[in-house]
């Protein structure tokens, strides 16, 4: 599976680290992260093992940085991408139009932090919680925003932002197993979205 690999890296990183997470990203996207080993990250950081180990305690510490750089990244771009005093019609859209980019820049990361981080068991719950706590808080904040408040419509509860998030996440995940085209996420996500923040299904 292809990707196109970017700096996910946290701000403040080492120079090194950065590569050791980008090493990390390029296997992922060639082999999947089950098959990589700490020798593919170094491989393609062109470092050492000792520079990993200087770094990281294990392959799983790294994933997880990773996916923490990742999933900053997914809700800096959807952020980003909404402008808060526009429609609610065109907030979703933006929304979901930024969230399919960022699965089509990265759709192994994606499918790995889907798939693979809760196989890590404790080491992985703390950034799985967190991500979901992120997004969700990013999600009430657009549907609280000037665009919203002006359409008449409250903020949606955290527990309905979750629901939308959940199948959103498992849609994705089955579209990049079949190599299906992840710009076929748009139609359906949409449509759910304006259904539960209690828009018209189909926008004028």
């Amino acid at each position: 599976m292809n990707s196109v690999v970017v700096d996910v890296s946290p701000p403040g990183t080492t120079a090194f680290r950065r590569r050791l997470l980008d090493g990390l990203a390029e296997s992922i996207a060639e082999r999947g992260y089950r098959a990589t080993t700490v020798a593919d990250v170094v491989r393609g950081a062109k470092t050492s093992k000792r520079t990993f180990y200087d770094e990281f305690a294990s392959k799983e510490e790294c994933f997880v940085e990773l996916l923490a750089a990742n999933n900053d990244d997914l809700i800096a771009r959807i952020t980003a991408a909404v402008d808060g005093e526009s429609t609610p019609d065109e907030q979703v859209s933006a929304a979901v139009g930024a969230y399919v980019a960022h699965i089509e820049s990265r759709p192994a990361i994606t499918l790995s932090w889907i798939r693979e981080a809760p196989a890590l068991g404790d080491l992985a719950r703390p950034l799985n919680r967190l991500a979901m706590q992120h997004l969700t808080d990013m999600l009430v904040a657009i549907s609280g925003s000037p665009g919203f408040v002006r359409a008449g419509l409250a903020p949606i509860s955290r527990s309905l932002a979750l629901i939308l998030l959940g199948g959103l996440r498992e849609l994705t995940a089955l579209l990049v197993e079949d190599g299906r085209d992840v710009q076929d996420i748009v139609e359906p996500a949409a449509t759910a979205a304006r259904a539960i923040l209690g828009l018209s299904v189909t926008p004028e």
